[in-house]
């Protein structure tokens, strides 16, 4: 018990300086940050609330989506404002007070939960040449583990209750070994976003962990501080990125307006430059089938769990 309060605490010390060694200033999840632009604000100027669900933390949050919300914001003409929060249920649930307009989700949330919270997606990312993505299953580097199985009885990280890498996959996986977590592992911990789940592992502050793949893969190339600490030792089958959603209550118009110009963002040089520093191809219409694999694998661990 003693050992699980110390993870804790030193996660929660270690996850304020994510990637970076730098002074980090704390966000608060529940503020609306606007986003800089570089004309003048104009007080009759209409205001568009994205949310994005905690896949990174906040100051890698920030960095990540910074661009491409300043290019949206210009391209419309409204101010774009964005809105964070810890949890991915926390943000889907600003959809039905009418808190946000739309807002950048993990793929399990979409894929389980569109009806509930009342939004549609409206693009999804090309990726390294294809709508998909994988959830990773990593260890440290040096550490004496090469398949699931090697992790019975030790430490490991979910990331939010929600997530289909971070927490769905990894269930399912146990489900095909005949295991739940709470008798494989000796304890888990859930992180709330994926660079921190790798940070936990890179400071051997547990022993594995599920992670969305193409957030590995990105900090892996722009800054492999911590996933150089790390090793892949299983990949899951293929889901559909995690996409763009708005609210349903969003005009047709106005839907159709941030469509068009995030699916030709990449014929346009500005926009071809910020998709290449996200490592993004483009955009592309999202497509329900890309998504029925995550329905079929959460019904079979929530049928074991009842």
């Amino acid at each position: 018990m003693i050992k699980r309060l110390l993870i804790a605490l030193l996660l929660l010390f270690l996850a304020a300086a994510c990637f970076s060694d730098k002074e980090y200033n704390s966000v608060d999840f529940s503020q609306t940050v606007s986003i800089p632009k570089p004309q003048p604000k104009l007080n009759s100027q209409k205001q568009l609330r994205v949310a994005i669900a905690a896949m990174i933390s906040p100051k890698e949050t920030f960095v990540y989506y910074q661009d491409i919300l300043q290019y949206l914001g210009r391209r419309i003409n409204f101010e774009i404002q964005l809105v964070q929060r810890k949890t991915y249920t926390e943000v889907n649930e600003l959809f039905l007070n009418g808190g946000i307009d739309l807002a950048f989700i993990c793929s399990g949330p979409y894929a389980l939960e569109k009806e509930k919270y009342q939004f549609d997606a409206v693009v999804t990312p090309i990726i390294r040449g294809g709508p998909f993505y994988q959830a990773y299953l990593i260890v440290h580097k040096n550490s004496r583990f090469y398949k699931l199985e090697d992790l019975k009885n030790h430490t490991f990280a979910f990331t939010d209750p929600n997530s289909n890498s971070g927490s769905l996959v990894p269930n399912y996986w146990l489900h095909k070994l005949g295991e739940r977590p709470e008798s494989f592992f000796r304890n888990t911990n859930y992180t709330y976003s994926h660079d921190n789940s790798i940070l936990t592992v890179a400071k051997s502050l547990v022993d594995g962990a599920a992670v969305d793949g193409h957030k590995w893969e990105y900090f892996q190339q722009k800054d492999n501080t911590f996933t150089s600490q790390t090793r892949v030792i299983k990949k899951s089958q293929k889901f559909g990125n995690p996409p763009l959603v708005v609210s349903k209550t969003l005009s047709t118009e106005l839907r159709k307006s941030i469509q068009d110009i995030l699916l030709s963002m990449h014929e346009e040089p500005e926009g071809k430059e910020i998709l290449k520093n996200l490592l993004i191809d483009r955009f592309t219409k999202s497509e329900e089938e890309w998504y029925e694999s995550i329905k079929k694998m959460h019904q079979i661990v929530i049928r074991l769990q009842t």
